[in-house]
């Protein structure tokens, strides 16, 4: 282990009570065992709650999403129900096309105790590219679970839903986390505790955002911005050129998103089939002795439901010792069929805060090379900051890298190596959804 880890060595370590795992116990289940992987894991892959995982060196292109139940392998349901179209080597950088179902085996595998369980979502830059991921276990019977005593390999279920994206082996979509024992929500008399002093959210002078607990924290739109900038949406533009995920702070954003200034009166009319990021009204604030999450489908929301729980790491938007001002939740917002009018500060869900095991050695934050620790309205980690996008037609410094399987490299054109990105963002955001048939939803993220 190198001299500079951010993870000390462990000797002997104990394992901690009940509740998601800090950091310090995954590194202890690597070192054991637990975690397995065909590669060495890094220490900058293991997050405050979570550790994150790498796609290997091959995809599954199939004609829809599947389950393979406790009686068959993933593989074998896929070959036996027609299922699998292609497969593709994604050693090299590689385009997945918009729209299409593939499954990627992960790098690492898993032997978890008895009284362990995992919990899987995706990360905030996968998020707010509208890349949709669900992992999947052999023999499994619900996307994102991972059972107690669980022993094999790991996959992952990729739909990208706006743009095309160029992928490659190693490249890390998604994060799991560990529970042991019971893990349930603060009640609202804890939170309330945890909320005095600005400890959940922190409210502006006019006491906007402020806590609003009732079955976990309120969270509401904001459609009203502050500082300079007037700009209070982006809206993705169709038909945009692919974004190869390696590559970072390299996309001028004028030519794959439209921003939305802030509405004259307060509302504004979500259009059915587009693909919004807006950001929360609170300033979100997580302890570094707990984690968050958005809740499941609530009724009492009307036409909003938490489709995805978007996880929020111990020390988001607070720190170790609530250094940090708070954060804004990143909106990841899609409705189907109807337009919908949005307004500012309209409750769209509730925020769960749960207990870690123990304190994560090392917080959510700069030091761990986290992307979005004090953002506010952010685009994904691939796209130039502000300053230096144009505001004139779209810039063609954008060009994406070519990639195998298309038409360019069928005539023989080079595909270029993206850029790895560092250490992975892993904010999480809100997933918020329109409640409706299907999967039509108003989703959002962490990370």
């Amino acid at each position: 282990m190198a001299l500079d880890s951010l993870f000390p060595a462990i000797t002997a370590r104990q394992p901690s009570g009940e509740g998601i795992l800090p950091s310090q116990e995954i590194r202890t289940f690597i070192d054991t065992g637990i975690i397995r992987s065909t590669r060495e894991i890094p220490d900058n892959q293991i997050q405050p709650a979570s550790i994150d995982l790498r796609l290997w060196h091959e995809a599954y292109r199939v004609r829809a999403r599947f389950l393979p139940g406790r009686s068959t392998t993933l593989l074998n349901k896929a070959t036996a129900n027609g299922l699998l179209e292609k497969k593709i080597d994604i050693t090299e950088p590689t385009l997945l096309e918009k729209g299409v179902v593939y499954i990627i085996p992960l790098m690492e595998s898993l032997a978890l105790p008895s009284d362990v369980y995992g919990i899987a979502n995706s990360k905030s830059t996968t998020g707010r590219l509208d890349i949709f991921t669900r992992l999947i276990t052999e023999t499994g019977d619900e996307f994102e679970h991972v059972r107690k005593g669980y022993c094999g390999g790991l996959y992952v279920e990729v739909v990208s839903r706006t743009f095309p994206i160029v992928v490659q082996c190693g490249m890390r979509l998604n994060q799991l986390r560990f529970v042991r024992g019971k893990s349930n929500p603060a009640a609202d008399d804890d939170l309330k505790e945890l909320a005095k002093g600005d400890g959940l959210v922190l409210s502006d002078e006019n006491g906007s955002g402020q806590a609003d607990i009732n079955r976990g924290l309120y969270m509401t739109v904001d459609l009203q911005g502050n500082g300079p900038s007037q700009v209070v949406a982006y809206q993705a533009k169709k038909h945009a050129p692919s974004i190869d995920l390696g590559r970072v702070t390299y996309y001028d954003r004028a030519e794959f998103w439209t921003p939305i200034d802030r509405p004259r009166n307060g509302q504004f009319i979500l259009e059915p089939g587009e693909f919004y990021l807006l950001a929360s009204k609170q300033r979100v604030r997580v302890g570094p002795d707990h984690a968050a999450e958005m809740v499941a489908y609530d009724p009492t929301i009307g036409d909003f439901r938490a489709h995805y729980a978007g996880f929020f790491d111990p020390g988001f938007g607070y720190g170790m010792r609530g250094e940090i001002p708070g954060t804004k939740a990143v909106l990841e917002v899609r409705v189907h069929e109807m337009p919908i009018v949005l307004e500012d500060d309209q409750y769209v869900g509730r925020l769960h805060y749960y207990k870690m095991a123990a304190v994560p050695e090392k917080v959510y934050g700069a030091s761990i090379g986290s992307s979005y620790q004090e953002q506010g309205l952010a685009l994904s980690k691939q796209f130039k900051p502000e300053l230096q996008h144009t505001s004139g037609p779209a810039s063609s410094t954008a060009a994406p890298a070519k990639a195998k399987d298309t038409p360019e490299a069928a005539h023989g054109q080079s595909i270029e190596k993206p850029k790895t990105a560092d250490a992975d963002d892993d904010d999480s955001i809100l997933n918020i959804a329109f409640h409706n048939r299907g999967e039509h939803r108003l989703n959002a993220k962490n990370r």
